[in-house]
């Protein structure tokens, strides 16, 4: 079971999705680009490099005359449609505003200067520009923009709309966003109709910072005017777009439908050749997960990505299934876990010790779990970088020490920091309740000073009840949340679980109320990790911030965030990530949950996808293709509504 809490994520952690709704497409909204290429192309002063793209360490991939990706499929033919669900509805069709519920895929029409590929880790290739021209210290960068470029209503895109996106961002986008990047950049201005400069500040660490300004999504200005519309508010009126896709139909908060746009601009770039295949993606919006099930049964939509352990195992036995007719396929996943967890508020003072967090850990049985409610379909989380090779195991190594020794000596960590393994979640036994992690748990809230009364309900010596509220807006959720309270109960917490709609958990979970206990969220982390960190986890922006949800505020956290951004080999961010692994995971403001190393896909049998999927990315909407014929079978069947 994965809960869909979030994250189209366009540039690093510039929008938020507020769907809950997370499809990924390969085809310019993967969020993993990331900074540096390249070959010198002049030499004066300083060096300034001249290239098709960038990546942080090292080459990239793909020279400046590739033909196409290597995990597409360059005849892939164009036609057909494929759709999918979503909970809840919709009141918005901006994904960059946290006010109203953004349709499913608001930022697919939206593309970037540069974008990412799914089988690189740190490369970012132009897209709307030709070129990009940067010095070997990054301390500016000069996109080349392609004269070509239109946006969907044809009229042209030029380097004043990128400077005019980048100011609205700057000051209309989400307040950590602002923050961060109001930090890093100097200037962002047009030298003439398709060439913008970005200048950074100087004094910080200017790795990333190419890619990250290239990674903006670029809008229309004059459409932007025209429509009076405003990037901090709700809208059901979509921003103009450059991307393969745009909105073509909106019906009452159930579906929405993506039209390809036969004209675009970029159809016959290397890094677009095959990809963007289908004519139309249409989402159908669900109450919950039971009624979306039944509906793909009934061929209501046509890709299902499941996300319910139990209906995994048990509920794939209808006719089409065994007919052949829908197709059930695990396939390959090889991106890092999504941190998904259960998240404190720690802003709540009952939240402040970390004795607390700590025992209220130990009684989440996620062995149990697995076993009685997953079907053994999950590993656990145990990093923030779960399934990657930054995760931190084991005792800190020498470089890592290195890196903490600093913060031990400014009293900012513990000294058991260098010499203890990383913090992991506790074993359990295969009853629901362990009660080796209860007395443990009970002997730290008796330290933290929260004492069984007569009625076994735990105060402190205010007399105040240790009462945690589990906010939950996923009914599927209630048969892990439920075990997890009963258990707290044993303790002597006054635990509960209040389910709500989607409506109230937007408004309870977002800046500036953050009025919750513990909810279900994901402890974000990339593969090439910068500013982004500060929105996950800087102190600055933990009471602004709509991705620091728990309200993070460490010094030690703070000062690590600088170390990573500042690595300058993959060496050096390998070490720094796992050094800041290490000091996250001892802050224990999460309770990870699980993952799984595969797609759990099941799909109507129309569709093809290329032999050997990339690793980071699925790609159902950008990579893969419907085969006509086989489409109009299942027509005929009656099988597709």
């Amino acid at each position: 079971m994965t809960k869909r809490t979030g994250g189209r994520i366009g540039t690093r952690a510039l929008a938020v999705d507020n769907t809950g709704f997370a499809i990924r497409c390969s085809a310019g909204i993967l969020a993993l680009s990331a900074a540096v290429f390249a070959f010198a192309a002049r030499a004066q002063d300083a060096t300034i490099i001249t290239s098709h793209g960038i990546s942080t360490f090292g080459e990239l991939k793909y020279p400046a005359d590739f033909k196409h990706l290597d995990y597409v499929n360059p005849d892939a033919p164009k036609g057909g449609e494929i759709s999918e669900w979503a909970p809840g509805g919709f009141d918005s069709m901006n994904p960059y505003s946290v006010k109203g519920r953004a349709g499913a895929l608001a930022s697919l029409p939206y593309e970037s200067i540069l974008a990412g590929t799914a089988d690189e880790i740190g490369a970012a290739y132009c897209l709307l520009c030709s070129t990009m021209e940067y010095p070997e210290d990054r301390s500016w960068v000069i996109f080349n923009l392609r004269p070509e470029v239109r946006f969907a209503d044809g009229s042209p895109m030029t380097a004043e709309d990128v400077v005019f996106s980048y100011n609205t961002f700057l000051t209309k986008g989400l307040t950590d966003f602002r923050t961060v990047f109001g930090e890093q950049v100097q200037s962002a201005e047009a030298l003439d109709a398709h060439r913008v400069k970005f200048t950074f500040k100087p004094g910080i660490p200017t790795r990333d910072l190419p890619s990250d300004v290239g990674g903006l999504p670029i809008l229309s200005k004059a459409q932007y005017e025209a429509n009076k519309l405003d990037l901090e508010e709700s809208s059901l009126t979509p921003f103009l777009g450059t991307g393969p896709y745009a909105l073509d139909k909106m019906v009452n908060g159930t579906t929405l439908i993506y039209k390809r746009n036969p004209d675009y601009w970029g159809r016959d770039l290397p890094i677009n050749i095959g990809t963007a295949n289908f004519d139309t993606i249409r989402i159908e919006y669900f109450a919950d997960s039971t009624a979306a099930f039944e509906a793909f049964k009934a061929g209501a939509y046509t890709f299902r990505n499941e996300n319910s352990s139990k209906s995994w195992a048990t509920a794939y036995d209808f006719p089409t299934i065994a007919s052949g007719q829908v197709v059930k396929a695990e396939l390959p996943d090889g991106t890092k876990a999504n941190g998904q967890a259960f998240l404190f508020n720690l802003r709540r003072e009952k939240f402040q010790d970390p004795r607390v967090r700590e025992a209220l850990g130990m009684m989440f049985n996620f062995e149990w779990s697995d076993q009685t409610l997953f079907y053994g379909l999950y590993a656990r989380i145990n990093s923030i970088w779960e399934n990657s090779w930054l995760a931190a195991t084991g005792v800190p190594a020498p470089e890592e020490v290195a890196l903490l020794q600093p913060l031990v000596d400014e009293g900012l960590l513990p000294a058991s920091i260098l010499t203890d393994e990383a913090v992991m979640p506790p074993s359990s036994g295969t009853n629901q309740l362990d009660r080796g992690n209860l007395r443990k748990a009970s002997a730290l809230l008796d330290e933290a000073g929260w004492i069984v009364g007569d009625d076994g309900i735990r105060r402190n010596a205010k007399g105040e009840v240790l009462r945690v509220e589990f906010l939950n807006d996923n009914p599927s959720f209630d048969r892990v949340i439920t075990p997890y309270v009963d258990n707290l109960k044993s303790l002597g917490v006054d635990a509960v679980l209040t389910n709500v709609d989607q409506a109230q958990m937007e408004s309870r979970t977002r800046p500036p109320s953050y009025d919750f206990d513990i909810i279900t969220g994901n402890a974000r982390g990339g593969y090439i990790s910068g500013s982004e960190l500060k929105q996950y986890y800087g102190s600055e922006t933990a009471d602004v911030s709509a991705f620091n949800l728990m309200g993070l505020k460490s010094p030690a956290v703070d000062k690590m965030i600088g170390v990573v951004m500042a690595a300058k080999t993959n060496d050096e961010l390998t070490v720094a990530t796992r050094a800041m692994d290490r000091v996250l995971r001892a802050e224990r403001f999460w309770v990870p949950q699980w993952f799984k190393n595969v797609h759990t896909v099941a799909y109507y049998d129309q569709y093809e996808h290329p032999e050997t999927l990339p690793p980071y990315d699925l790609g159902e909407l950008s990579i893969w293709w419907a085969d006509p014929d086989k489409a109009a079978a299942l027509k005929a069947a009656g099988v597709l509504k």
